[in-house]
């Protein structure tokens, strides 16, 4: 199978009062594995049923390589679509329910035979053919929905949630069985979820999707390294987010990056004091910033670290609530104006426990380069 390039040209969709999608763009590349990811109700299901033909958008413009798509019905397109709920035909076998489109298309009886079999090959059910929906787990009947959809041999298939009636282990088993089937036909995969860690785990880039506008579209890394504002640093991963204003700025030069220039700041944070961080984009002295740090870049420690550079940051604290994970611990940890979270990772098998316990006076510490600039205020 080949994938197809999706192109979203500035699609707009009402329903009565209430706008879903407000101006939305992107281009989904050919082969792409591309998540929709955002909160309940945020557009993503919308924007999928459009791409698939269940939903016609008030404005705007939609192609598959080139054409124009909007005008053909959902059958008629070069797209298939895998559902929260299945949608499986309880009375009929699961080779049944695979063969069920090529019997519609007159395909004979040998190509079906052939076809269904390789399709249930794909998704390690050979073995189950003869098997009712109702004789299945919910992962074997999500891999029954997939064999179904793609032996139609979709360019783009479409995946609206399919994972979230499954328990967490299953979840992740499927998602590693997604992203082997992807890998294997190669066409492009376009995957509507509200889970984070599902989109973070399998996709090639992610839109971040809120009320019916894309904040950011990238590359799973940059989305969590790199967030372009307040919401999608807080939606994704956990993170600790301060407002502050900027005291001082300084241009240095990155010797691992050729010599790129980047801007070292002071920022002035009511809840932290001074803190330092750094920044590619061109920052001013009195401009009013958003300032995060991901609990895992923070070092924790009883004993005052021997600090010898003058980009790391350090505050003290109180332990307020220790939470064991067994692979990690998170601590909430008291300043005098703030709560600051901290994930201390559990990587060696000495770590039997957290040294550090609740009402310890802790130090906390962390370098410029690991906080963040999200968003300058206007």
């Amino acid at each position: 199978m080949i994938g197809s390039n999706v192109t979203i040209e500035g699609i707009c969709k009402s329903f009565d009062d209430f706008n879903v999608l407000k101006n939305v763009s992107m281009e989904i590349k050919k082969g792409e594995f591309f998540s929709l990811l955002g909160p309940s109700g945020c557009g993503k299901t919308t924007l999928l049923r459009i791409i698939a033909g269940f939903e016609a958008p008030d404005k705007g413009i939609l192609t598959l390589d080139g054409d124009n798509v909007l005008s053909l019905p959902p059958n008629k397109r070069p797209t298939n679509t895998v559902f929260q709920n299945y949608a499986l035909f309880p009375h009929l076998s699961v080779f049944e329910n695979v063969a069920f489109s090529p019997r519609l298309k007159g395909a004979s009886t040998a190509q079906i035979k052939d076809k269904v079999h390789q399709y249930l090959q794909l998704v390690r059910l050979e073995g189950h053919a003869d098997k009712k929906p109702n004789q299945l787990s919910g992962g074997m009947k999500q891999r029954v929905a997939i064999a179904r959809a793609l032996i139609n041999e979709p360019r783009v298939l479409l995946l609206d949630e399919p994972l979230s009636a499954l328990d967490a282990k299953l979840r992740q088993h499927m998602l590693i069985e997604l992203d082997r089937i992807h890998d294997e036909i190669g066409i492009t995969f376009i995957y509507v979820t509200h889970d984070q860690q599902e989109a973070l785990s399998v996709s090639d880039r992610i839109a971040i999707i809120d009320q019916g506008e894309v904040l950011q579209i990238d590359t799973p890394h940059e989305i969590y390294e790199s967030p372009a504002t307040n919401f999608v640093a807080k939606f994704i991963g956990e993170t600790n987010l301060f407002d502050g204003v900027i005291t001082s700025v300084e241009k240095i030069k990155l010797q691992d990056f050729d010599g790129e220039t980047e801007y070292l700041a002071e920022v002035e944070i009511p809840e932290l004091g001074k803190i330092k961080v750094t920044d590619i984009d061109e920052i001013h002295v009195g401009q009013t910033v958003s300032f995060t740090i991901r609990p895992e870049k923070i070092v924790i420690t009883k004993e005052k670290p021997a600090v010898k550079r003058d980009d790391i940051n350090l505050i003290q604290g109180v332990v307020d609530e220790p939470i064991y994970s067994g692979f990690q611990t998170k601590f909430y940890v008291k300043t005098d104006r703030s709560i600051i979270r901290v994930i201390k990772q559990h990587a060696n098998y000495s770590d039997e426990g957290p040294d550090i316990r609740w009402k310890d006076s802790v130090y906390l510490s962390w370098s410029a380069l690991d906080g963040y600039i999200v968003e300058v205020k206007k």
